[in-house]
């Protein structure tokens, strides 16, 4: 599949440096039936200028690889994107990005197509995924024209699919991470939140291998069984 297929026609001036890489990024491979250890992951973290998901901006990108069924701590994926125009307000602040951190940061083309350099043909997880794919898929569209096709597993979905009896109503990432006594160096900063995000999502593919969830084909196709029995319970 050509990657010039995921660009709209209303695709933003690129210099040809950023094209070219564009051009060579690799489409995102379908789930399959490895397991779920030989499965490359990547999670992702994005901080954000707040939760409006027309008009706030991606701040900062934070990102980790899991392959062989490890977290690739060598190779971590962390950049602060150039928003010079941002204001500060509390939802900056909380990520210890202020103004001169955002000068500072690297233009938001470059910083996405390393991302997605970063994240090759790999699935993403991330927690409370549909708000992080949402936001990175307007930063792509308008930064290169580029359609996010990759598949988002959201791990405040498989935590609770693997945990039935463990009551957390409506739980958080802080949740997750005090159920299972993890350690989180800097909550809010995208690097440190995609890594503890890493560590929740191990324990969690363990779970899964011990309930007969050894694929991530598997995984989805329970996901999706688990959020249909959900919206039936609240008779929706």
């Amino acid at each position: 599949m050509s990657l010039f297929a995921w660009l709209r026609p209303t695709a933003p001036m690129l210099d040809d440096a950023l094209r070219q890489r564009l051009a060579h990024l690799p489409a995102p491979a379908p789930l399959g039936v490895c397991s779920l250890r030989e499965q490359r992951w990547v999670v992702l973290d994005l901080e954000t200028s707040g939760l409006n998901l027309n008009r706030d901006q991606v701040l900062s990108i934070g990102a980790v690889a899991i392959e062989d069924g490890a977290i690739d701590l060598g190779r971590p994926f962390e950049r602060t994107l150039h928003r010079p125009e941002q204001k500060t307000n509390p939802s900056v602040l909380i990520h210890g990005l202020g103004p001169s951190a955002l000068a500072a940061g690297v233009e938001p083309a470059e910083a996405l197509l390393d991302l997605m350099a970063f994240i090759g043909d790999s699935p993403v997880l991330a927690f409370h995924a549909p708000f992080d794919q949402r936001m990175l898929a307007r930063a792509l569209k308008d930064s290169l024209g580029l359609r996010l096709q990759h598949t988002f597993i959201d791990v405040a979905e498989l935590a609770p699919l693997l945990n039935p009896d463990t009551v957390l109503r409506e739980a958080g990432l802080d949740d997750w991470i005090a159920r299972f006594g993890l350690q989180v160096q800097a909550r809010h900063h995208a690097s440190a939140d995609a890594q503890v995000t890493a560590e929740l999502a191990l324990i969690l593919f363990s779970q899964a291998r011990r309930q007969q969830m050894d694929s991530p084909l598997q995984l989805e196709q329970r996901l999706k069984q688990w959020r249909r029995r959900k919206i039936q319970s609240h008779g929706l």
